[in-house]
Order: structure tokens, then C-alpha cells, then sequence
């Protein structure tokens, strides 16, 4: 069975589970809060191994979930962890075993593969609901890369984690590099011959779990293999700098490296037919970049794109048509702004959005919303008539007239109290200027307007000229 198989599979069986329809229930692989690319990897590669294997005398299915309460699997997940993307990508498509598990490493397709392949907590609670589960659920879980649920009850190793109160996990095993935080039950209190494994010191959990499983022999020396091994090689490199971090590598990852390379360019039919054009510091580079980058996956098309809406007006005097576009932004304008480059490269990258064919905007609106300082919730209002338009501009006028005080707009400053050299000045006025075309940027105070209240206004107004 190929990686991706495994995990589309885990997701069914994960559904059939909540409809009571498996005989045995599965044992969720669950890594830390962080989610982080060791937490995730490490989740899987042990679940592919231990799938329908451990325990020893009674083997069940593995599912692997991922620990994010707020991020279901898709695009969410590819912009939150672009670097787990790329090492999946870079692990199963390079070859691919098979011709429908291909995908590119971009948004919609590595997201729409995500979806089908992967869960998060978020998901699982979301099944819960899909599936109208209101009572309290019972599930096993392994724990990897932690060792203590956030939520614990009375039983030693058993608890609950943020996100899925109503399910109540009791742990039936534990790899960890992590501190012991003496919460898990003790090797005896296991199914037999589960692992229960807390070592601090190695860089990489995914290091410790190749160890056990290769100690176990179960892992097989296959194509599909093959697979794990470079998936499994992505976290211990990114996780060790490539084995370069002071104080970070220890022998376990220095011998779960060589012994995943073994795997991946060895001389077996198996590594011959999943290898490919495979090179190491490439695919290391390849997903180090992807983890750098991992804050700045947008585009300034795809921050304006992302939450937008566009209707067109008519006035009634003029007879003239003007269509306005609104987008929805989940930072301040600041952080717009210097993600452009600063306001010149933020005024064309505007203009270009505007401009565009499918668009063809005469007012272009951004209304951000975002919490401030003293986890105060903020608003913003930026507005800018796109071209000489006299109706647009005169419908843009009677819209400031009619509500800024309905809104609470005041003068821009600040709402994070930062120093924004981005802002101040004369780089400011660039935001509000009337000549050559009119723009201006606001202090929303009255933050309840969001943009169910302000579109028809702003409608209202050119409607009304």
C-alpha cells in the first residue's frame, strides 16, 4: 500500500468508526500542539508502520491526526505548514507509484490532496458534528513527539485535547524526545508489547520512531517504503539542520539518517523503482525553503482576492454604472502595506487588482479586521476610486458624508502602538491623497461594521447621486 493510500484509507476508516460500523476501533497517532513538520511526520510514518501491526496480539488500524483545532486539512493547511506539503510532495511524487496520486505542490492541488488524505483535529470535530455524535466518544490514542495530554483526567494517560472536548483518549503507547512530564501509565498498565518510549536528547522524534520500528522489523523494504523513509528523512533534516545543530543531533539521529538513506539509495529493486532523480541536498534545500517562506505564502492578488466581494450600481440621475469591489483582510493595513513593499508598491499593486479583466473596478474598498493591542478588536477602512470617474468619485464622497459617523471613522493611526515607518508622513498622505485619484484610509471605530454593513451603504450612495 502507498503512502497516500494509507492516509486516504485512514480517513475512511476514521468515518466508519464514528458509524460504529468497525468490529475494532482504530488508535489515533497523535503529535504535539505545534503540529509542527516533526509532529506531523512523525504521526504518520508511525502510523503507516504500526497499521494493522501493533499491537502485537491484537493489531488494529492506525490513524494518524494531525493536532490543529483551528485548521482543517486543505488549503488552510498547506498555507499553515507549506513544508509538510513540500516534503509530501517531494516523498511520494518524485516518482509517483502510481499515476492518480499525482499532484503539484501548489495551493489548490497539494490543498484539495490534503483534504482527501489528512485529518486534523479540526476535522475530527467537524465529522462529529457531520455525523450528529453528541455523546462522549472513547478513543486509543499514541502519543508522538509529547507525552502528556493538555486536558488530562483521573487516569493516568488518559484526556482530552483542545478542540475535542467530548472525545476521551487513553494512551496505548508513547514516543517522545521531549521531558517526561510523568503522565503517561506505565509499561505494564499498555497492551503488550506497545513502546513506551520517552528519551530527551534526540533532535528528531521521527529519528527515535525509525529506530523502533526498524528494531521491530517492521519496516519492510519495499517501494512503499521507500516512500516512509523520505518522508521520515524530511522532519530528522529540517529538525537537525541537516544535521548541523549544536547540541541538537545525537547519535540516534546521525543512525536514523544513514539508515533511511540506506533505504532510499540502496541497491534493492524497491529503491531502484521509488527513487527517482533523487538528491538529498536538493530535497533538503527544497523543504527548508518551503519552511522559510512559510509566513509569506500570499501573493497581493491573493490577499485582495481572498476575501472578496464586488457589486455594481447605477445612478439614478446619471444613469452611470459603477461597480465597487470590497475585500476582507485578516491583518492591519500596516501589514498589507509592507507586505507590498510600501505604500507606491501597494497603490500599483491595487491598481493592477483593480485593473484586471475580471475584475474592472471603479472603487476598490479593503476593510480590515484583526485584534490590537489589548486584544481589542480593530477595524479599517480603505477606500479608492480606480480611474477618472466622476460618478465613482462623487458616490465615494456621499458615502463618507452620509456614515462616517454611522462607522465611527476617524483620522489613521496606529493600533498596535508599533513605530510603522510604512505609515507615517509622507508615506501616509500616499494613502490619502485626493489628486490625482481620490483615496483614503481610516480608523474604523465603530468595529461591529463589517462588510454586510458597509456595502450597502457605500450601494446606497452611488445609487442615490
Amino acid at each position: 500500500m502507498t503512502l497516500l493510500q494509507f492516509l486516504r484509507q485512514a480517513r475512511q476508516l476514521h468515518l466508519r468508526f464514528l458509524s460504529g460500523a468497525l468490529s475494532e476501533p482504530p488508535i489515533y497517532v497523535i503529535g504535539n500542539p505545534s503540529a509542527d513538520l516533526d509532529s506531523i511526520v512523525s504521526a504518520i510514518i508511525y502510523s503507516y508502520c504500526a497499521n494493522n501491526r501493533l499491537p502485537i496480539k491484537s493489531p488494529r488500524a492506525h490513524i494518524p491526526l494531525l493536532n490543529l483545532p483551528n485548521f482543517p486539512a486543505g488549503t488552510e493547511l498547506y498555507r499553515l505548514r507549506p513544508e509538510f506539503s513540500a516534503a509530501l510532495w517531494s516523498s511520494t511524487n518524485c516518482p509517483a507509484l502510481k499515476s492518480e496520486e499525482q499532484f503539484e505542490n501548489t495551493l489548490q492541488s497539494a490543498g484539495n490532496f490534503l483534504r482527501e488524505h489528512v485529518m486534523t483535529v479540526a476535522d475530527f470535530a467537524q465529522s462529529l458534528e457531520d455525523k450528529h455524535v453528541w455523546k462522549q466518544t472513547l478513543a486509543d490514542a499514541t502519543l508522538v513527539d509529547w507525552n502528556a495530554f493538555p486536558l488530562p483526567s483521573t487516569d493516568k494517560g488518559s484526556g482530552s485535547l483542545t478542540g475535542l472536548p467530548s472525545v476521551s483518549f487513553r494512551t496505548v503507547a508513547c514516543i517522545d524526545h521531549h521531558v517526561d512530564e510523568n503522565s503517561m501509565p506505565s509499561i505494564d498498565e499498555l497492551p503488550e508489547g506497545q513502546p513506551m518510549i520517552i528519551q530527551p536528547g534526540p533532535g528528531s522524534c521521527a529519528s527515535l520512531i525509525t529506530r523502533e520500528m526498524q528494531q521491530r522489523k517492521l519496516w519492510d523494504a519495499t517501494p512503499e517504503m521507500v516512500q516512509v523513509a523520505k518522508l521520515a528523512l524530511s522532519a530528522v533534516l529540517i529538525d537537525t539542520s541537516n544535521l548541523t545543530a549544536e547540541g541538537k543531533v545525537t547519535d540516534v539521529d546521525r543512525m536514523a539518517v544513514e539508515f533511511l538513506k540506506s533505504q532510499i539509495e540502496g541497491e534493492t529493486q524497491a529503491a531502484v523503482d521509488a527513487k527517482g532523480d533523487w538528491d538529498l541536498e536538493a530535497f533538503y534545500k527544497s523543504i527548508l525553503y518551503a519552511k522559510q517562506n512559510s509566513l509569506d505564502l500570499l501573493t497581493m492578488d491573493e490577499i485582495l482576492d481572498r476575501d472578496y466581494k464586488d457589486w455594481t450600481e447605477t445612478s439614478q440621475s446619471s444613469g452611470k454604472t459603477v461597480k465597487m469591489g470590497f475585500c476582507s483582510a485578516v491583518k492591519p493595513m500596516r501589514w498589507i502595506v509592507q507586505k507590498a513593499g510600501g505604500p507606491e508598491k501597494f497603490i500599483d499593486a491595487v491598481r493592477s487588482f483593480a485593473a484586471s479583466a475580471e475584475k474592472d473596478l471603479d472603487v476598490l474598498v479593503i476593510m480590515t479586521a484583526f485584534t490590537g493591542t489589548n486584544d481589542k478588536f480593530c477595524r479599517e477602512l480603505f477606500v479608492s476610486v480606480m480611474g477618472d470617474d466622476e460618478a465613482a468619485e462623487k458616490g465615494v464622497k456621499r458615502f463618507v458624508e452620509n456614515s462616517s459617523h454611522h462607522l465611527g471613522l476617524i483620522e489613521w493611526s496606529p493600533l498596535d502602538e508599533e513605530d510603522i515607518p510604512e505609515l507615517t508622513g509622507d508615506c501616509l498622505s500616499a494613502l490619502t491623497e485626493e489628486s490625482p485619484l481620490w483615496r483614503r484610509l481610516w480608523v474604523q471605530t465603530h468595529a461591529a461594521g463589517s462588510r454586510k454593513q458597509v456595502a450597502p451603504l457605500f450601494r446606497a450612495a452611488v445609487a442615490k447621486l
